[in-house]
């Protein structure tokens, strides 16, 4: 056995298809799926296997695990997109680590562009009035959103995400300002953005879209001050960390500025505790973490990870390669 399946089974399955389990099993992985406790319970009989195949569960080992279980390992391949929770030790002793990041960045830019839009045209206030019968209210308020010609929309982050986003909103005639201190300025022209402080996307796009690293020096980097100072009938976007808003002050901004909007994919803790602001909020718009891969959309991070996998063994240069400096940028 040189490739090993670890992962929490249902994930596992759900992630890889059976095709691609196949074609696996044919290149000399095992058809079982290891979890952490089974490692625990037959710890010598890993030492041929130089590949780990895992998704969404895949367990955290420490160093002196990783040396244990697996002398022989030298890559492991994640079809899913952080690697944050597990990477350090598997780098700590030499082992390569590949992420689906680049394939879990399509769904969620493709859900970001599409709500950016629909906030720029102001349809979560006028929707929820019209539902309610509330019609003549419903025309007012639309009239005070602008569209999608011209308007300022503001990227937090320009990560594969981020960049994607950019690349995707240069189809509108929007202007885009993006927050980025690793952002080279050859890369902010070629993405059609314009570098610009936090302080000023928030402060003049009409909608602000989440895209940062998760780290120590980005949670709860967004307060009061910034949602508070958002042009009248903005919309903030999180598709990135609910870690990152410092979420009382967002629900004091929301409930002392109603012509705000905030359309969170992702909160901290997630979902909401029971009886949190958000869920009675009406400028508060809450989606059950569905902007990455779902569905048969998952199929696709296994298939990037099959093909990096082939790719390394070929001798080729990789693709989705993750590095400690990386680490320290990346989401």
């Amino acid at each position: 056995m040189q490739i090993l399946f670890l992962c929490q089974s249902d994930r596992f399955l759900q992630v890889y298809p059976p095709q691609l389990r196949q074609r696996l099993c044919a290149l000399g992985a095992c058809e079982r799926i290891y979890t952490a406790e089974q490692l625990d319970q037959t710890p010598d009989a890993f030492g041929d296997v130089t590949d780990i195949f895992s998704t969404w569960g895949m367990p955290p080992l420490s160093s002196a695990q990783i040396r244990r279980f697996f002398p022989r390992l030298r890559r492991v391949f994640y079809a899913a997109g952080s690697v944050q929770q597990f990477a350090r030790p598997f780098l700590a002793c030499g082992v390569r680590v590949f992420s689906a990041w680049g394939a879990n960045a399509v769904p969620v830019a493709e859900y970001t562009v599409s709500q950016i839009v629909l906030a720029n045209a102001g349809f979560f206030a006028a929707a929820a009035l019209q539902s309610a019968g509330k019609t003549q209210q419903a025309d007012k308020v639309k009239a005070r959103y602008p569209g999608n010609y011209g308007a300022k929309v503001g990227l937090l982050g320009l990560g594969m995400i981020g960049r994607r986003v950019a690349s995707m909103l240069r189809a509108y005639t929007l202007e885009v300002l993006a927050c980025d201190p690793f952002l080279p300025q050859e890369t902010a022209d070629a993405l059609g953005v314009r570098p610009a402080s936090l302080t000023e996307i928030f402060q003049t796009c009409q909608v602000v879209s989440n895209h940062m690293a998760n780290n120590e020096q980005t949670r709860g980097m967004l307060g009061y001050d910034l949602f508070a100072g958002m042009p009248p009938y903005a919309t903030f976007l999180n598709t990135g960390r609910g870690a990152q808003v410092v979420e009382a002050d967002l629900v004091r901004a929301l409930t002392e500025r109603p012509d705000l909007y905030a359309v969170l994919d992702v909160t901290w803790p997630e979902p909401p505790a029971p009886g949190h602001p958000f869920y009675t909020l009406p400028n508060a718009v809450l989606t059950p973490h569905i902007a990455g891969s779902k569905g048969d959309e998952v199929h696709r991070m296994a298939q990037y990870m099959f093909d990096e996998y082939q790719r390394v063994i070929r001798g080729q240069p990789a693709q989705w390669e993750v590095t400690l400096p990386m680490l320290e940028t990346m989401a």
